[in-house]
């Protein structure tokens, strides 16, 4: 989720422009791209509570983050903070001391006892003119962004702190290099058309702009559903949890309870048109914590009802629906009956 310093001063609320006749949304991108090394002399060494990770638990992007820190037990390695799900005309903001919001760590800033994450922004930068972004990674050392985007941000968790981590969680290796090449693939097709996908979708300004995007998203979907089915044992590339997990999970698990309804991905749902992938998402959040323990779905279903008004002007969010994911056993009785069907 984005914010930039000259969308505050035209509308940070117009994901597309009111200018822009294409109706499609573009995705800028991340302006932090530092790295943390645990090669002697790094700029930014890995170093035990040097860094501060900000996300949102309503953020797929950032959710990407607290995954991988949970599966390589960076808990006390890198501390985090995440915003308050709602989210406008200043962008994220912090929640205030007084606020009963779900989820561990929603408090207020702090390092700085800043109001928005913007603040953090402004502090690095008093001239920055990008992005705003969560998840966020502070050196609190140097008073520094490290990086503000996500697919890198996971790459330093992976190995760079490697030397201060027990044996345990030293062994856990999400990117395999005999897999790496099948997993950057991946990655290409799923980022463009599933991850990014549904905001085309959901922020698309026309009709045409719409149909470009979720057409290919669904034909994006239905390639995951046909390799997961030939290949999940129980991960998607085995037996083992891989980047390629991590990815796609934040957006599936939003899929149901979020997408279909508030950005028109409604051609079919996870639940009763994937049951390959619906199998994958469940063993993943009930069986894994570091995915179930990090999916926030009061944030997720707020923050996008609540937050994107030219979507949901009135900010009514739905109740459905119901469970937000279903039991590790349990499927709803259309998709049930299509499987006894298929098999007789």
């Amino acid at each position: 989720m984005t914010w930039t310093l000259k969308d505050v001063k035209e509308k940070i609320t117009d994901w597309v422009l009111p200018h822009d006749k294409s109706g499609e949304f573009k995705r800028g991108q991340s302006q932090f791209r530092n790295f943390i090394s645990k090669e002697p002399g790094a700029e930014f060494p890995a170093e035990k509570d040097r860094y501060h990770l900000y996300v949102s638990y309503a953020c797929p992007w950032a959710h990407r983050a607290l995954i991988t820190r949970k599966l390589k037990g960076l808990e006390e390695i890198i501390p985090y903070t995440s915003v308050h799900w709602h989210m406008l005309e200043k962008g994220w903001r912090f929640a205030a001391a007084d606020e009963k919001v779900p989820g561990e760590n929603v408090t207020p800033d702090p390092l700085h006892n800043y109001s928005h994450l913007r603040d953090i922004y402004f502090q690095v930068d008093p001239e920055y003119t990008g992005r705003f972004t969560v998840p966020t990674l502070y050196d609190k050392k140097a008073k520094r962004i490290v990086s503000n985007e996500s697919s890198e941000i996971i790459r330093m968790f992976y190995y760079e702190f490697d030397d201060l981590l027990p044996e345990k969680y030293k062994n856990v290796d999400l990117f395999p290099e005999d897999l790496r090449s099948e997993i950057e693939a991946t990655n290409e097709w799923t980022y463009n058309d599933i991850n990014n996908g549904v905001y085309k979708s959901g922020f698309a300004t026309t009709q045409e702009a719409y149909e470009k995007a979720v057409i290919p998203l669904f034909a994006a979907l239905d390639k995951a559903e046909a390799h997961v089915a030939a290949h999940a044992r129980p991960f998607y590339y085995g037996a083992h949890i891989t980047e390629a997990d991590i990815r796609l999970y934040t957006t599936i698990v939003r899929f149901d309870v979020v997408y279909v309804q508030h950005f028109k991905t409604n051609l079919r749902d996870i639940r009763s048109g994937y049951p390959g992938l619906h199998k994958w998402l469940k063993n993943l959040y009930w069986n894994v914590p570091a995915f179930g323990s990090t999916t926030q779905f009061e944030h997720i279903k707020n923050h996008y009802t609540k937050s994107h008004k030219q979507i949901n002007q009135f900010s009514i969010t739905p109740l459905g629906p119901i469970p937000d994911i279903l039991p590790l056993d349990q499927e709803v009785a259309a998709a049930t009956a299509a499987v006894g069907f298929a098999d007789e």
